[in-house]
């Protein structure tokens, strides 16, 4: 397989992989005293700074990836519309043989 043929699947996960250690970044720096986030929504309020510590982050880091992600994309996208066009055709010239078999048929009677 090309290196690329996995593009989407590593882009995402090296991007679940910052998010989770900027949360657990934010989670021992909570546990310190660093940030002051304590209750019920402490680990809703980490889960919020983690996305955005980890938004750029990724952005920065991951820019190739993203880039071999949106190429396998794209080229998935042309070879199934040139699927698309190369079955059009097909159809196209059965649909001409049935009707030059119908006129046939109809030219005999």
């Amino acid at each position: 397989m090309s290196s690329k043929s996995h593009a989407t699947l590593r882009y995402s996960a090296m991007r679940a992989s910052i998010f989770l250690a900027t949360f657990l970044v934010a989670l021992v720096l909570a546990r310190t005293g660093v940030l002051p986030v304590r209750g019920a929504s402490g680990v809703f309020e980490l889960l919020i700074i983690a996305g955005l510590v980890s938004a750029p982050i990724s952005y920065v880091v991951l820019s190739k990836q993203r880039d071999a992600m949106s190429e396998q994309i794209s080229t998935g996208l042309d070879r199934r519309r040139a699927d698309k066009q190369t079955m059009s055709g097909r159809i196209a010239a059965q649909n001409a043989a049935e009707d030059a078999l119908d006129d046939a048929v109809r030219a005999e009677r």
